[in-house]
Parts: C-alpha cells; sequence; structure tokens
C-alpha cells in the first residue's frame, strides 16, 4: 500500500493539530532537507516534520545563495567517498531505489560540468601557459601577473536551492510533514513551535504556539544551530560562523567557461556573469550586526574583508575595477548571509544527548554535504530500526 503525501503548512491559517512525531527536523535548508529525505527514504512508516522560519528554501537563509560549486580539488583522502556520493546524487546518477533524487527540472538552473583553471604567477609542476586556456573571458585578466595554470577537470556548478526544494518534496511525497513560516527551538522533550505570520504594517507576530513530543530532533538551523541549541538546552558546542558576501562580476560567461581560482578568490560562472567567492578569514563575535558603513564618506555594502580581497586582486584580474563589478550603494545590493563555520572546517554532524542531534554545512557543503546528511540519518536513533 502506498503512504499518502504528508501535509505541507504553508502559513497560519492551515489548522495545525500537536501530535507526537519520530523525528523533527529544524531547518529546511540543504542540510534538513536532505536529512530528511534519506529518513523517509530509509523508514518511510516514519513521522517526520520539516520546519523552517522561512520559505523553501529561506530566502535569508546560506542555501539559496551558496555558490553550487562541486570539486575533487582540495579533498582529502578520507572525504573523497563523501565527495563522490555527493557529486551523484547533484548529477542524478543515483537511482530512486538507491536514495538518489534524479535530475532537475526544466525551470531549475541548470548543473553543468566544467573545468577548474587555478591561475598562477609562474610556472608550477602540472601547469600550462594560460595562453593554452580555452573558455577564458577577454580582459578579465592580466597574463604580466598570471602566466600559468593548472586545469582541473570534472568539478560542476549546479544550484544548491533547487536540491533543496527537491530534497523537502521527496520527503513529503514520502510522507513527511512540512511547516513553514516557523520559529522552532528544541526543547528536552521535542521542539516548541511559534507559527509566524505577517501584519500590514509588515512586523513578524507570533500566530500561535505549539509544543511538540519528538523522540529525535535534528537542529539544522545554520549558522544558527550552535547558538540554537547552547540558548535552548544549555548545550556548549565549538562551532561558529562567519557573514559572506557574493558580490557579481558581470563579465560574459557561458557554459564552456571554466571556474577560476586567483588571488584567494574563485569566480563561478553564474547567469551570464561570474559570482565572486572572498575567503572566509575569520570567525565573526556572537552578535554582529552587517552594515554597509562608510568608505571616504560614500555608503557601501562591502565588508571590509571583501573589499580588501577584491583591491589585491586588481592588478591580475583588471575586470574587477571596472564598471563590470557590482559594489552595491547599499548593504541590500550585495548579496550575503551569514555560514556556518563547523568545527574542523568540514560538515559535520554532532550528537548532542540521547534525543538531540546537531547538522552543520558550511561553506564545503557544496562538496560533501548530502553524504554528511545521509550519515546523519543512518546513525540516528530510531525505535524499531
Amino acid at each position: 500500500m502506498t503512504r499518502r503525501a504528508g501535509q505541507v503548512y504553508a502559513h497560519v491559517g492551515q489548522a495545525f493539530a500537536p501530535q507526537p512525531y519520530d523525528v523533527v527536523v529544524l531547518g529546511a535548508g540543504r542540510m534538513g532537507s536532505l536529512a530528511a529525505h534519506v529518513l523517509m527514504w530509509q523508514r518511510p512508516d516514519l513521522k517526520l516534520l520539516l520546519l523552517d522560519k522561512g520559505g523553501l528554501p529561506n530566502e535569508e537563509g546560506a542555501t539559496i545563495l551558496a555558490p553550487g560549486l562541486w570539486t575533487m580539488l582540495d579533498v582529502p583522502e578520507d572525504r573523497r567517498a563523501q565527495a563522490d556520493f555527493t557529486r551523484r546524487l547533484i548529477v542524478g546518477e543515483l537511482s530512486v531505489e538507491e536514495g538518489g533524487l534524479g535530475t532537475g527540472g526544466p525551470h531549475d538552473a541548470p548543473t553543468v560540468q566544467r573545468d577548474l583553471v587555478e591561475l598562477l604567477s609562474d610556472r608550477e609542476d602540472g601547469s600550462v601557459s594560460i595562453n593554452e586556456i580555452a573558455g577564458l573571458p577577454a580582459d578579465l585578466i592580466d597574463s604580466t601577473h598570471l602566466s600559468h595554470a593548472r586545469v582541473h577537470p570534472d568539478a560542476l556548478t549546479y544550484s544548491p536551492a533547487a536540491l533543496t526544494i527537491r530534497a523537502a518534496q521527496s520527503a513529503v511525497r514520502a510522507g513527511a510533514d512540512l511547516m513553514l513560516n516557523v520559529e522552532a527551538r528544541p526543547t528536552p522533550n521535542g521542539v516548541y513551535l511559534s507559527r509566524l505570520s505577517v501584519a500590514n504594517t509588515h512586523q513578524i507576530i507570533v500566530h500561535e504556539t505549539h509544543q511538540l513530543e519528538a523522540g529525535q530532533v535534528i537542529v539544522a538551523a545554520g549558522a544558527a544551530g550552535p547558538s540554537l541549541v547552547e540558548e535552548a538546552l544549555g548545550l556548549v558546542t565549538h562551532h561558529s560562523r562567519a557573514y559572506r558576501q557574493l558580490p557579481r562580476l558581470n563579465v560574459p560567461t557561458n557554459e564552456r567557461t571554466p571556474i577560476i581560482r586567483a588571488c584567494g578568490l574563485t569566480l563561478r560562472p553564474n547567469a551570464g556573469g561570474f559570482t565572486v567567492i572572498p575567503r572566509v578569514h575569520h570567525r565573526d563575535p556572537h552578535g554582529y550586526a552587517p552594515t554597509g558603513g562608510k568608505l571616504s564618506g560614500v555608503p557601501v555594502g562591502l565588508r571590509r574583508e571583501t573589499l580588501e580581497d577584491i583591491l589585491a586582486a586588481l592588478d591580475a584580474l583588471p575586470a574587477l575595477a571596472t564598471e563590470a563589478l557590482e559594489l552595491g550603494r547599499s548593504l541590500i545590493d550585495v548579496p550575503a548571509a551569514w555560514l556556518a563555520l563547523p568545527a574542523g572546517g568540514w560538515p559535520m554532524y554532532q550528537q548532542l544527548s540521547e534525543r538531540h542531534w546537531l547538522l552543520l554545512g558550511g561553506e564545503k557543503a557544496d562538496v560533501v554535504g548530502a553524504a554528511v546528511a545521509r550519515e546523519l540519518a543512518a546513525a540516528l536513533r530510531l525505535t524499531g530500526a
């Protein structure tokens, strides 16, 4: 007998009757949605609730702004199996019987196989002259500063947001419930919910609250996850977060344009231009409130660290000094989001108690996130499993 699809609670007008759940997942971003998908694939008999404070995926979260760049470059040997599984899920090589999600739909941002090109100031082992590299946009690079390159084939670009939506939809089709526009915090016995609505003045208000019992609780709230479990449960973690901005460089690209690494920046071909991905330099202090600040009295949207990275690369990548770079006049003009920084740097899960788990992706979730979510689903202590 085929199980009925789960219920989607998208707004407070839909009545919700509290009931015990086997598993509640706090956060319907990439990591939480993938964990829900795998759990429902493994155990379609589960009563599972997937929650998110916003939409699917949350427009204020890191998932929707994740670069979506997969590469085996810099992946250590002990992470390569995780990276390979994540790639197979992304490109649709895994069958439904293997827990796959299939390929994206016609309206999804495409997954594109690309070369990743490391630009170098001088010849190194395995490098070639930059003149031998095909697909590099004209006027992007000054070859007197970056004369050689190493090519890493089989990288790809994709949409983490589209992957997240497919994973959540898969979980709902298998019987999971999905509740959006809800603020949630873990409790010793489950989860406390505050359903949210928007007033006429655009203020977010709490419409109703519920206390749910849950056998297992997965906190997959991204950068907010560690502080959430510390505040709600009194459990100390050793993870942190950073505020990363992703300026856009409007230099023409196409499906043959490679991913470029140079001067500490990664240029990811995206929607006919490049997304500029800076390094994460340090942990931001708790309570930091992002502001545009001022540069010579002129309001700007870039943080100092992002601006310094771009300034350091101007000679080698002169296109960054042109109007092709969107710097913005206010903070909202420069896409940015809080990013989780798991201790150790790689996506991970951590058991906090007999009932509670913390799941973190971070900046390397593009590469191994799906595999780590699958490993958590296998580790969860489920009655009758």
